[in-house]
């Protein structure tokens, strides 16, 4: 089969099976079947497809028409410019979370303590730490995860130190400048709703936030008091309906409290300075 025929094929399976962008993920899939980028695609459109990339290309397609995320399928993720390796342990990166970047960036200067608190495949903390020249630390509750996040900091040279901790466990009181966290928010409740995608194949312990999904916020708030330096700053990236329970948590000792808000206007980084 040649390629452009399997790209035709895959494209059409995918689009029966109710797949988003088949076009794109068939191109994903063909790609990383071949070991190739995308755009290798279009120059070799009439060649033939060697039989062991049609296999796999073809146990690609069955993955993801049975709702297996395609940065799962490739172990790849994309984020703030940078290839991420992801696999089931950890949560997918999304696009939205690059507004903490930015807005964690703003408020960090050289030589900070930067402590990102459930770092998952490590994209933030790497992030910072590529971008700044502070000192980055990151921890999560989950050693597979820091596996993970520990891959991608040595392959993208990035000076972080990661820990296996609950939150900000094992940190000294006022030892940070700079705490930023993409926390489980995710409502327990809320579980049947949720994509398939998302349900069936990203790790619970860093969607869910509890019953409400507002626990892990109030937990990061109260642990933040006492590792935050004075005058340092939380980010929170924020879910669905959460600013306003978010930002009441806050209390006195908190200033200069804003939200920023995503592309599609919704209110998605939660920052506050603590000047008790």
């Amino acid at each position: 089969m040649l390629i452009q025929a399997a790209l035709l094929q895959g494209t059409k399976l995918l689009e029966e099976g109710g797949i988003g962008a088949p076009r794109l993920t068939a191109e994903v899939l063909l790609g990383h079947a071949l070991q190739r980028e995308r755009e290798y695609l279009y120059g070799h459109s009439d060649e033939t497809l060697p039989e062991v990339a049609w296999l796999h290309y073809g146990r690609y397609l069955h993955e993801r028409l049975n709702g297996k995320p395609t940065q799962y399928i490739t172990g790849r993720q994309e984020f703030y410019g940078r290839p991420f390796r992801v696999t089931p342990d950890v949560l997918i990166p999304r696009p939205e979370t690059e507004h903490l970047i930015e807005a964690s960036l703003a408020r960090i200067q050289p030589g900070r303590t930067v402590l990102d608190v459930g770092t998952g495949s490590g994209a933030i903390a790497v992030t910072i730490a590529l971008e700044t020249k502070a000192q980055v630390f990151a921890t999560d509750i989950s050693p597979a995860a820091l596996c993970v996040a520990i891959g991608n900091a040595r392959k993208l040279q990035a000076p972080v130190s990661f820990v296996a901790a609950d939150l900000v466990e094992c940190f000294a009181a006022q030892s940070v400048d700079v705490l930023v966290s993409n926390p489980p928010y995710v409502p327990a409740t809320d579980r049947p709703v949720l994509q398939r995608e998302v349900r069936d194949f990203e790790p619970p312990v860093a969607l869910f936030g509890g019953p409400t999904g507002l626990e892990i916020y109030e937990r990061l708030i109260f642990a933040a008091r006492r590792v935050l330096r004075p005058g340092g700053w939380l980010l929170m990236e924020l879910g669905y309906n959460s600013v306003e329970p978010a930002r009441g948590m806050l209390g006195s000792g908190w200033t200069e409290i804003s939200v920023a808000q995503d592309l599609a206007g919704l209110p998605r980084v939660l920052a506050a300075k603590w000047t008790p």
